[in-house]
């Protein structure tokens, strides 16, 4: 049985932890090692970051999309914003590529999302937005709801 949830909020940087919390909350009905849980929430983090800072330039006004599935133990997120886009998808993969530099930021958090996560898509379109898809078929698959 598929379960979903989708969850959108503002830009602000202070909901980063508000998406964090509600994927963790959300997924822990499959019973997600703490290693598991750990992952998919830096993840998140690292995304909603990304799609603030990078797709917004922390512009507060703008939105930010969540959506977590559960399926059969696979977890899938995505996290879509309608920012800059990225022109080079090849190069923002890249470790310690960052396309603000001045704001010392490390660049890993494709890296981090790409090792974290079993499968990472990343569509983005400039001037139209950003999405990040990612899946992760969880360890155990027991379900307490069942």
């Amino acid at each position: 049985m598929r379960n979903e949830m989708t969850l959108e909020f503002t830009s602000v940087s202070e909901n980063e932890s508000l998406a964090r919390v509600s994927v963790a909350a959300f997924i822990s009905q499959v019973n997600p090692t703490m290693e598991e849980l750990t992952d998919i929430k830096t993840v998140v983090s690292e995304a909603v970051t990304n799609a603030i800072i990078h797709g917004y330039d922390e512009k507060s006004d703008e939105k930010v999309m969540l959506m977590c599935a559960i399926d059969d133990g696979e977890i899938e997120l995505i996290i879509k914003d309608r920012g800059h886009g990225i022109e080079n998808i090849d190069i923002a993969r890249e470790p310690l590529y960052t396309s603000k530099p001045e704001w010392e930021r490390s660049g890993m958090g494709f890296t981090i999302m790409e090792n974290f996560m079993d499968q990472v898509d990343i569509t983005s379109e400039p001037g139209i937005g950003t999405t990040i898809r990612m899946t992760k078929q969880l360890t155990s698959t027991r379900a307490l709801c069942n």
